[in-house]
């Protein structure tokens, strides 16, 4: 079946480059429409044009979750660890957000639709844990279905060794069901961490052909909300 038009037009019109387009709007229905196209916001922080960029990877980051890597060391550092989802959402994104992080991207406009978005049960945080309680490690993304778009993760360089890696097993055990093949991490750009993992590229027209298969999949069991970790 032929994929309808959505708001950034037909995949085949798009320009031969990760960056697909702008725009001045940037809201919660566009950015929840925009990942059901495959394409997700990041802002144009160094072009001067003060708007918001629209991505669509020609070769894009994946991670099946049958797929994920986990070298003997990382399950050694895994033991000193504990992990929860969406129990410290704000703390996660702040820690993601932090000014000082080479490249940082997140800006108000990012936190506040996101902070929404979590509000709302669209976006979900996998927070790790040391032995004396801090939060040293985690990242966030959107949940659409079978669909977890990742954003951002972090850990912290002192007390935090592998504590993203940490994370990121940690959602792929919320994700390793009976659906799991049906399902797709999107982690947007392979890197050579993230490759270590298991993360693989395809191009934009495969992703757009996994990511229709993951959006019609049910979505994981994300756990009832408490409130947030203290």
């Amino acid at each position: 079946m032929a994929r309808r038009p959505g708001i950034f037009g037909p995949p085949a019109s798009w320009p031969a480059q990760d960056l697909i387009a702008f725009s001045a709007e940037f809201d919660e229905a566009l950015v929840l429409a925009a990942y059901a196209e495959g394409v997700f916001p990041m802002p144009l922080h160094s072009s001067g044009f003060g708007q918001m960029g629209w991505w669509s990877p020609m070769r894009r980051g994946v991670l099946l979750p049958d797929a994920l890597r986990t070298p003997r060391s990382l399950r050694k550092s895994a033991k000193h660890y504990t992990t929860t989802v969406d129990a410290a959402f704000t703390q996660v994104l702040e820690r993601c957000a932090d000014p000082s992080r080479p490249y940082g991207w997140i800006d108000d406009d990012i936190r506040r639709v996101y902070t929404v978005l979590f509000e709302a049960g669209h976006v979900h945080s996998v927070e790790t844990w040391d032995a004396a309680g801090r939060l040293v490690g985690g990242l966030y993304g959107v949940g659409l279905g079978g669909l977890f778009a990742g954003e951002s993760m972090f850990h912290d360089p002192v007390y935090g060794r592998d504590a993203s890696k940490v994370a990121l097993v940690a959602l792929v055990d919320l994700l390793d069901d009976e659906h799991a093949e049906e399902r797709i991490v999107d982690v947007q750009w392979q890197t050579e961490h993230l490759a270590s993992l298991g993360v693989i590229e395809v191009e934009r027209e495969e992703y757009l052909g996994l990511l229709a298969e993951a959006l019609v999949a049910p979505p994981p069991a994300w756990p009832v909300r408490e409130g947030e970790h203290a």
